[in-house]
């Protein structure tokens, strides 16, 4: 197949299929990852606090969540959560199915946004842990020394300044969640990988449709990393 040939079928696909790219593949992308990174940052803060604690069993039981998550791949998590843990656990497969009424693609949709999540609340307590540890300690002990309790001189002090580290931190964390989304496709979620084998498995084109997701990824992330990066450039300019 030359490439003449090859361009001629990514306009074909193009023309024909937009919609299930942008509105339906894309779309769902960005849902699922901003879903993602918005549950996993309120357990992620859960994790990073526990992590921190003066409290030894709360930090182990943080650490230990933290290196499984992270040292095992994103794609055996899924697994795990949409296959193995509903043989698991039968009872609450039925009462998703008969109590809620959801139908069997609801629930692996579920079960895969959750896998998401716990995935990256690890990271995101580590962003979180380290945006905090970053404030210098001489602040804390001043706040202390001034009588602010624990929870004055975190919320007063500590924090505004953290925030400053972890907000760009969890922008570029959303965009490496828009690519992991990709993983979600072997489910057939109804992202943009999904929308390459629907039109793969009609069109028995390969390079084609695989092509313009790759340049819609390309697009979107390379969008919001700018975004990102202009961001980041103002809050040093406000120092």
């Amino acid at each position: 197949m030359d490439i003449l040939t090859i361009l001629k079928n990514i306009w074909y696909i193009w023309v024909n299929n937009w919609q299930m790219f942008l509105i339906t593949g894309l779309s769902c992308t960005l849902l699922l990852s901003a879903v993602t990174v918005l549950f996993s940052s309120l357990l992620g803060s859960v994790i990073s606090v526990m992590k921190l604690s003066k409290f030894a069993p709360l930090r182990w039981l943080a650490t230990a969540f933290i290196e499984i998550i992270r040292g095992t791949p994103l794609l055996l998590q899924l697994y795990l959560l949409v296959f193995v843990l509903p043989q698991l656990l039968p009872g609450l497969n039925s009462l998703l199915k008969d109590q809620l009424g959801l139908s069997s693609t609801d629930r692996q949709v579920m079960w895969v946004c959750i896998a998401m999540i716990i995935n990256s609340s690890a990271y995101v307590a580590e962003i979180i842990r380290s945006g905090i540890q970053a404030v210098d300690k001489g602040q804390t002990e001043a706040a202390r020394s001034l009588g602010m309790s624990g929870s004055q001189t975190m919320l007063r002090i500590v924090l505004p300044q953290a925030i400053k580290n972890i907000i760009p931190a969890l922008c570029n964390e959303f965009v490496s969640v828009i690519k992991e989304t990709s993983l979600a496709s072997t489910f057939f979620v109804g992202d943009l990988m999904t929308q390459y084998k629907l039109i793969n498995g009609s069109t028995y084109l390969t390079i084609e449709p695989l092509f313009i997701c790759g340049v819609i990824y390309f697009v979107v992330t390379f969008t919001l990393s700018k975004i990102i990066a202009v961001y980041e450039r103002s809050l040093h300019h406000d120092d």
